[in-house]
Order: C-alpha cells, then sequence, then structure tokens
C-alpha cells in the first residue's frame, strides 16, 4: 500500500473521529442546556431546584468519568464508546416518556453516567498515536470542533423548543445519538485497518519541544490546569442551571434566552480558535493566572448586574477565559501523559468535581439565605477566589 493511500485512510479517519465528536457535542448540549428549561417550566425549578439538579448530576459524572477513562484505556475505546451511546440513547428513550419530576431526574442522571464514558474516550481517542508536534494540533482542533457545535446547540436549541415543543429535547438527541453508535462500529472497523497497514516509524529521537520546560515544571502546570479546571467548571454549571432564571429576569423567551446567553460560547469559541493557530500561551503562567481573574470577575457581573447590555458584555471576558483555563486543562493533561485514556478520564473527573461543587454551593446558598436573591452567585463567588489562591500556591511552589 502506498503511503499516500495510507496517509488518507489517516486523514478519513481523524476526519470520522472528528465528525462524530462534534455531533455528540451538539447532541448532548442541547439537552443540558435546556432540560432545567423544561424542569422550571413543567415543575415550577426555581434557580435552587435546577442548581441541586446540576449538582447531583456533577456528582455522578465526578464519581464515574476516572473509572470510565480507565475502562477505556484497558477494555479498549470502542467498548467504552459503544456503552456511552447504549445509555444515553436509553435514556433519552426514556426521558421522552417520563411525566414526573423524579422521572425526568433519573433519565438525565442516566444520561449522565453514558456521557461518563463518552468524553474521556473521544479524548483519547484523538490524542493517541501524536507526536509532540502534532499533538497540539490535535487538541486544538478536538476543542474548536466541540465547543463549535456546543454554541450552535445553546444559540438554536431555544428556537428548536419554541417551535416544537419541550419533547424536541429528547427527540434530537435520540436520532443523533443512533446515527453516531452506527458510525462507531465504521470507526472501529477501520482503526484495525489503521493499525494493520501503518508503516514502520523509524527509530529517532524526539525534537525538543521550545515552549516545554523541565519535567517538575510541566507536572506542576498539569496540576495548576487540573486545578484551574474544576473551578472553572464551578462557573460554568452554575450559570448554566440558573440561565432559565436570567431568562425570567429580563423576560425573555427560550429562543431569545439562546440568543442571548450563548454569546459566552461564541467567546469561548473564539478563543480555543486563537490558542490553536497561537501557541504562545504553552506554560505561560501568567496566561492561565490572568485568564482565571477575569473568569472569577466576569462570572459575579453576569450574575449579580441588572443591565442585558452588562450580561453580554460580561460573556465575552468570561467564555474567553473559559477557553484558555480548559483549553490549558486539557493540553497539560495530554502532553505530559502516555496513558490518555486514564489522563482524559482524570480531566473529565475534575469537571464532574466543579459541576458538584458549585452548583451545590449555589442552592445552599439559596436555602439557607432565601431572603438575598445573589448569595448563591456570591458565594460561588468566593469560592472561585479560593481556587485562585491555590493557583498561586502551586505555583510558588513549583518555582
Amino acid at each position: 500500500m502506498t503511503l499516500d493511500l495510507i496517509m488518507q485512510k489517516e486523514f478519513r479517519y481523524k476526519f470520522v473521529c472528528f465528525l462524530l465528536e462534534g455531533l455528540a457535542s451538539f447532541a448532548t448540549s442541547f439537552y443540558f442546556y435546556y432540560i432545567y428549561f423544561l424542569m422550571r417550566h413543567r415543575f415550577g425549578f426555581g434557580d435552587k431546584g435546577n442548581l441541586a439538579l446540576a449538582s447531583g448530576l456533577g456528582l455522578i459524572y465526578l464519581i464515574i468519568a476516572w473509572q470510565a477513562g480507565r475502562f477505556a484505556q484497558r477494555r479498549g475505546y470502542f467498548a467504552a464508546l459503544k456503552l456511552a451511546f447504549v445509555l444515553m440513547i436509553l435514556a433519552s428513550v426514556l426521558g421522552a416518556l417520563m411525566h414526573s419530576a423524579s422521572g425526568l431526574v433519573l433519565t438525565t442522571a442516566l444520561l449522565t453516567l453514558g456521557q461518563s464514558f463518552l468524553w474521556p474516550t473521544l479524548e483519547a481517542l484523538i490524542s493517541e498515536g501524536e507526536t509532540v508536534a502534532t499533538l497540539p494540533r490535535a487538541v486544538g482542533t478536538y476543542n474548536i470542533v466541540w465547543a463549535g457545535t456546543n454554541a450552535l446547540a445553546c444559540f438554536g436549541g431555544g428556537t428548536l423548543v419554541e417551535k416544537f415543543g419541550f419533547h424536541v429535547i429528547f427527540f434530537v438527541p435520540c436520532v443523533v445519538l443512533l446515527g453516531l453508535f452506527a458510525i462507531t462500529f465504521w470507526l472501529e472497523r477501520h482503526a484495525a485497518d489503521r493499525v494493520a497497514t501503518a508503516p514502520a516509524a523509524p527509530v529517532r529521537a524526539p525534537a525538543p519541544d521550545p515552549h516545554r520546560p523541565e519535567s517538575a515544571k510541566s507536572r506542576a502546570f498539569q496540576r495548576m490546569a487540573w486545578l484551574a479546571n474544576p473551578f472553572a467548571y464551578i462557573a460554568i454549571n452554575t450559570l448554566i442551571a440558573v440561565i432559565p432564571g436570567l431568562a425570567a429576569r429580563f423576560q425573555l423567551s427560550p429562543m431569545f434566552a439562546g440568543f442571548a446567553c450563548s454569546l459566552w460560547c461564541f467567546a469561548r469559541f473564539g478563543a480555543f480558535l486563537t490558542l490553536w493557530f497561537w501557541t504562545g500561551w504553552h506554560y505561560r503562567f501568567r496566561w492561565l493566572a490572568t485568564a482565571f481573574a477575569v473568569l472569577v470577575t466576569a462570572f459575579v457581573v453576569i450574575l449579580t448586574v441588572p443591565s442585558l447590555a452588562v450580561l453580554l458584555a460580561a460573556q465575552i471576558f468570561f467564555g474567553a477565559a473559559i477557553g484558555l483555563v480548559y483549553y490549558s486543562s486539557l493540553f497539560y493533561s495530554m502532553d505530559a501523559s502516555d496513558t490518555k485514556g486514564e489522563h482524559g478520564g482524570i480531566h473529565e473527573s475534575a469537571i464532574g468535581l466543579g459541576n458538584f461543587v458549585g452548583p451545590g454551593l449555589g442552592a445552599a446558598a439559596l436555602q439557607f439565605l432565601p431572603q438575598h436573591p445573589h448569595s448563591g452567585a456570591l458565594a460561588v463567588g468566593v469560592l472561585l477566589l479560593c481556587g485562585f489562591g491555590g493557583l498561586l500556591t502551586i505555583w510558588k511552589a513549583a518555582r
């Protein structure tokens, strides 16, 4: 087999991996952005109820994602993907049949369980086989793909809900996930063929990476990124859970809430695109620290300032900061590891920790300080400041 044909097969294989990732991101993002609108509309969930739901889902993701990454590493990526899609398809079908709040909570938990196997596996699948030189581009493409379809789901999902009703929250993900389940079998067949036809690589010393510091400092960056990412998701998941409340405050329908409250998703996408082309941020502490500080400030402003114009402006800074923090976490996790599946699981488990702690703290603040409507946002803001202090502590120890 000629080298050109092998390269074509490799390109087609990676393209399908990214296609699967993008469609999976659209399906899951659509569901998890708008399930909170459904819970508010149908069962009267306020900010406290939606935050409690988000926290419970985060706890499931925290517990399962790490083990799911290890499962993918030991049993194979495609076994993990098939399990993920079966659980998520089952959850979307059952969710459409549920007419009680408890039933929807259980089916959403099942979908979260399936998602726990999905993302560590996709991260490993896309990073596996990449060299020191090509890994940044692979990770960058991965981030751009999921962030782009995530933003589209947030932006257009409200329109779908308003035009077709809340049952579309279950129907669209179910159809997409069925297609992805079929694509997984194609990928599995071509993965075996790809390994069989891969040319033997010449043995040579890897070229030094001008951005990568000595191993001790690179591990410190990995630890800082693992700390920063759950705090970023503390902010993200708290924000997502209270978007229905923000929409009610500004008298926005689901469609216009999707338009107005998706700006941060597009800002994150723009940040990913910038960081993909420009690698000067690699192993530069000031970029990570600045992003974290901007993240804290923008989060508090979004949830407390009663101005739609300020809400829109703050989302730009929020999304850009989230982009750099997330990109750092995934890049440093994969750049300093050989077991991609397991480290992908650690990365996603850190996300689960943020998804659990942030909304949980917000719900607790609203429970015990109901007379202060911004108590949840301020409590989470203080927690984010603690995370910033932890970041500085790790950096000083590394120096």
